[in-house]
């Protein structure tokens, strides 16, 4: 009874999800650097179920990659990431641009509709799902939001790829990143970074 009660209490304080610390991203194994441009951008793909474990959402369940995007900025002028745009092209050449919040709260509420339905105009239906608190937290703690990255200094978050039916998206795929501006707004040469490992 005793160990049944402490499987309930480990559960119930289950932890607190940690944005792992960022280091330079020209140390990082798979990296694209822009000495002229003094930025680098580096991903850490969280592929495997060992290094998924920071996670309370099983993104590999929902479908999704997450893989940890870090950008460090060697220069003495700001680089403005509104405009960030990051993607997934996979071996086959598809195309797959980093999920959004929408995206992502729509996969995780599992919606779905039940109850007797109507014709227009009298819709009857019911819609079932939503995110938990502990799940919302995460996506905003866990995301790179970051707007911009100060002189000297390194930006970090974890990108979301919605890799649904691929059996193996990581296998001879690239990673581009493109948006990145100056503080004239000149946008920045885009980085290729290919997954090998």
């Amino acid at each position: 009874m005793g160990a049944i009660l402490c499987c309930a209490v480990v559960l119930v304080l289950a932890k607190d999800f940690v944005k792992p610390a960022a280091k330079p991203a020209a140390t990082y194994a798979l990296h694209d650097q822009h000495s002229d441009e003094s930025v680098a951008a580096a991903i850490d793909p969280y592929d495997d179920p060992e290094k998924a474990q920071i996670f309370n959402v099983k993104w590999a369940e929902e479908g999704f990659l997450p893989i940890f995007l870090v950008v460090t900025n060697d220069g003495d002028q700001p680089i403005s990431m509104s405009g960030m745009k990051a993607q997934l092209i996979t071996s086959h050449r598809d195309k797959i641009s980093a999920a959004t919040n929408d995206e992502l709260y729509r996969r995780l509420s599992h919606v779905n509709a039940s109850g007797p339905k109507y014709p227009v105009p009298f819709p009857r239906t019911k819609v079932k799902g939503a995110v938990g608190k502990k799940a919302l937290d995460e996506m905003d703690a866990a995301q790179f939001t970051a707007k911009a990255v100060e002189p000297h200094s390194t930006q970090a978050g974890f990108v979301f790829f919605d890799v649904t039916g691929i059996s193996s998206p990581l296998e001879g795929a690239r990673f581009y990143l493109t948006g990145l501006r100056d503080e004239k707004g000149s946008e920045l040469l885009y980085f290729e970074i290919p997954f090998q490992k």
